[in-house]
């Protein structure tokens, strides 16, 4: 079973800034995209971010200007500035896997991240 390691949540007060981590297992060889979500209490999950392979990225409205993907081979980070309280939840990197057919999503297992003063 593929696992994604992520790190960096924790609590953060409003205006400040976090920096999530993704590690994908080196027996990933190709990866079609990259993308973080995050489920806020009582919310479905929402994509926030998103990288593919053409290096194009996403943004979801609400984090446009405050938040940047980045990947570096098998590394995603999400760099999360001017944070609010509305981006409290849990955050899932994902990775599109190429390396086989079909291609397949995996999912890191969640990182708390607490905005509050």
């Amino acid at each position: 079973q593929v696992q994604l390691v992520e790190s960096g949540g924790g609590v953060v007060q409003p205006g400040g800034s976090l920096r999530l981590s993704c590690q994908a297992p080196p027996s990933i060889i190709s990866i079609n995209a990259v993308g973080w979500h995050r489920q806020a209490p009582g919310k479905e999950r929402e994509q926030v971010a998103l990288i593919t392979v053409g290096v194009r990225t996403e943004y979801a409205d609400s984090v446009k200007g405050r938040f940047s993907i980045s990947r570096e081979k098998n590394m995603v980070w999400l760099q999360m500035n001017n944070v609010r309280i509305e981006d409290t939840g849990v955050y899932y990197c994902n990775v599109d896997d190429g390396t086989n057919w079909p291609p397949v999503r995996h999912w890191g297992q969640g990182i708390h991240v607490s905005v509050s003063s």
